[in-house]
């Protein structure tokens, strides 16, 4: 009989450590995954900054875009009275409506795939992750494609009826580089032309709808900078 009982104490004793290294295991692995996604909160707290910054340099371009296109409708409404001829190229050569928002969705990724993703407790802050990601990276993409299209036509309509040379330094500006003005021919026909209002007035289009989605995707990354950072403090 005491055998017996002994046996039963060692059983015992055995499935409970057994049981009990799993439990220890168990813990350790739920540490482990916390602490990974807390590291990629902060990564992701890092990128977003580093998307905003972008967000801004891109809609600081687009302004000033814009200014050149009213300059150059307004003056073509006076019948270019306004500004003189290399002012005016100049302003042409100053509008930007090609330039696009590629943002950083790595870390987002990792956060995916890892499952580190299901670890976040701020719903709102998991809702806006994958609105951002999703919906507004497919907009953004969608958008930048109708605009890149027209800027291959717009380009060319400049460079078909201006005579332009200029000088391109790669290793200056926040993007793709400056271009410096050093000869031109204006052609003032073509300036005054209804289809070059009318590409004009394309290119403030484009400029104000990419506008409204920088805006758009502003706003969701400052709310996400802002979930991620309370996501952070909550094991600090």
């Amino acid at each position: 009989m005491k055998t017996y009982y002994k046996l039963i104490l060692e059983a015992t004793a055995i499935i409970g450590s057994v049981l009990f290294s799993f439990y220890i295991e168990d813990l350790r692995k739920k540490s482990d995954n916390l602490d990974l996604k807390n590291a990629l909160i902060e990564d992701l707290i890092d990128t977003i900054e580093d998307d905003l910054e972008q967000l801004k340099n891109i809609q600081d371009i687009l302004f000033k875009s814009e200014e050149s296109i009213l300059d150059l409708l307004n003056d073509i409404d006076k019948y270019h009275t306004q500004i003189s001829d290399i002012d005016a190229i100049e302003k042409i050569l100053s509008i930007e409506v090609g330039f696009s928002f590629f943002q950083k969705d790595g870390i987002f990724n990792e956060l995916i795939s890892t499952g580190s993703f299901e670890l976040i407790e701020n719903r709102e802050l998991k809702n806006n992750l994958l609105e951002i990601f999703n919906h507004l990276k497919e907009r953004n993409i969608a958008t930048s494609k109708e605009i890149d299209n027209f800027n291959i036509y717009f380009r060319r309509e400049l460079n078909s009826n201006f005579r332009i040379r200029f000088t391109y330094n790669s290793f200056d500006g926040k993007f793709y580089g400056s271009r410096k003005l050093i000869n031109s021919n204006f052609n003032k026909s073509y300036y005054l032309n209804n289809s070059f209002y009318g590409v004009l007035s394309q290119a403030q289009q484009y400029v104000n709808m990419y506008s409204r989605l920088l805006r758009d995707l502003e706003d969701s990354y400052k709310t996400a900078l802002s979930l991620s950072v309370e996501e952070k403090n909550i094991y600090n």
